[in-house]
């Protein structure tokens, strides 16, 4: 027996993904963590969070480690410790594709993981940089630097 179309819809803002539970705005993760329903976890390294920017309130937890992009052999227990049960996790890197990464190992450890599309810089331009099209810093969303 067939589904009908609805079954399958996501619910409204999410884009299913595979091995954690969808890809969503910046906006709607923003909208998430105000409202109480989710932790934003930061998972750019210490590096990029002290020169590019960074989101205030956010709980900053590199995925890897700069220099070298060597595994945080922390970042389990660090997410677990972040996220109280039954809270969603919405995970923020430069680009969205770190992010992704920390969403499927945050499924893995039972936790309701979110990867947050264009991260926190964007996409980058024809011209190759970052901080022109999408983000949460061109969404003007929070964020501070230094």
């Amino acid at each position: 027996m067939e589904k009908p179309a609805s079954a399958n819809a996501s619910p409204a803002g999410i884009r299913p993904a595979s091995g954690y539970a969808g890809d969503i705005s910046a906006q709607l993760a923003y909208e998430w963590v105000l409202s109480g329903d989710a932790v934003l976890v930061d998972v750019r390294t210490d590096a990029e969070r002290e020169w590019v920017g960074y989101v205030p309130g956010a709980v900053p937890l590199a995925w890897k480690q700069w220099p070298g992009m060597a595994m945080n052999e922390a970042f389990d227990q660090g997410l677990k410790t972040a996220v109280p049960a039954g809270m969603k996790a919405v995970l923020l890197c430069r680009s969205g594709v770190r992010s992704v990464a920390a969403a499927k190992r945050a499924a893995e450890l039972g936790i309701e993981a979110y990867n947050i599309l264009e991260g926190f810089e964007g996409d980058a331009d024809a011209q190759g940089q970052r901080g022109n099209i999408g983000g949460w810093r061109r969404q003007g969303l929070p964020w501070k630097q230094g």
